[in-house]
C-alpha cells in the first residue's frame, strides 16, 4: 500500500516559533553563502514571529509533523510602504512578509505552495490585491513573484538589513 504524505498549511503557533526561527536562520546563511545578504541577526526575528502569531497572520507548511516553511499574509500595513505607489487603494489589500522554506527543502515547490495558499486566501477574502517586497539583489525571488504575475514598482530601504534596495510587488486580483 501506499504511503500518504500529510501536507497542511495551518496557523502558526507559539510552540511552532523556535523551528521557524531555525528555518530562517539557514535560510539566511543560504543567501549569504550565495552572496545574498537580504536576512541578518537582526532580521526576520523572534518578536517579529511572536506578533504574527498573535495576529493570527503566520502559517506553516506542515508536512509529516515538519515544519519546512512559513508565510506572513498580513492586513497590516508597515509605515514603509506608505509612500509607494501602489497600483491599487490603500484599502483591503494584504502584504506578504517573511517567505520561508528550510534549504534542504527547497527546490520541491514548497514556496509556490505557500504562494498559492495566500492568493487563494486573498481571493476568498475579496482582497483587491496583494502585495511584497524582495531584495534587488535576491533574482530567483524576483523571478518567482514576476512569474506569478506580481509588477514590480518602487524601492523601499530596510537599513539595518542593506544598503540595496528592495523592490515592491503588487499582484492586483
Amino acid at each position: 500500500m501506499a504511503k500518504v504524505t500529510i501536507k497542511m498549511i495551518r496557523k502558526a503557533t507559539l510552540d511552532d516559533i523556535n523551528k521557524i526561527m531555525e528555518i530562517t536562520k539557514a535560510c539566511g546563511k543560504h543567501m549569504i553563502a550565495n552572496g545574498i545578504f537580504q536576512w541578518n541577526d537582526s532580521y526576520p526575528n523572534k518578536t517579529a514571529f511572536e506578533t504574527d502569531v498573535q495576529r493570527s497572520e503566520l502559517y506553516v507548511l506542515d508536512i509529516e509533523d515538519c515544519v519546512r516553511g512559513c508565510i506572513v499574509i498580513s492586513t497590516f500595513m508597515d509605515d514603509v510602504y506608505k509612500p509607494v505607489k501602489w497600483l491599487t487603494t490603500n484599502q483591503n489589500n494584504i502584504y506578504i512578509h517573511r517567505l520561508a522554506v528550510h534549504p534542504k527543502y527547497q527546490g520541491q515547490g514548497h514556496a509556490k505552495q505557500l504562494m498559492d495558499y495566500a492568493e487563494e486566501f486573498a481571493k476568498t477574502n475579496t482582497f483587491i490585491s496583494i502585495r511584497l517586497d524582495t531584495f534587488s539583489q535576491n533574482k530567483r525571488n524576483q523571478k518567482f513573484y514576476e512569474l506569478r504575475g506580481y509588477q514590480v514598482l518602487e524601492n523601499i530601504y530596510f537599513p539595518k538589513q542593506s544598503e540595496h534596495p528592495f523592490y515592491c510587488y503588487e499582484l492586483m486580483l
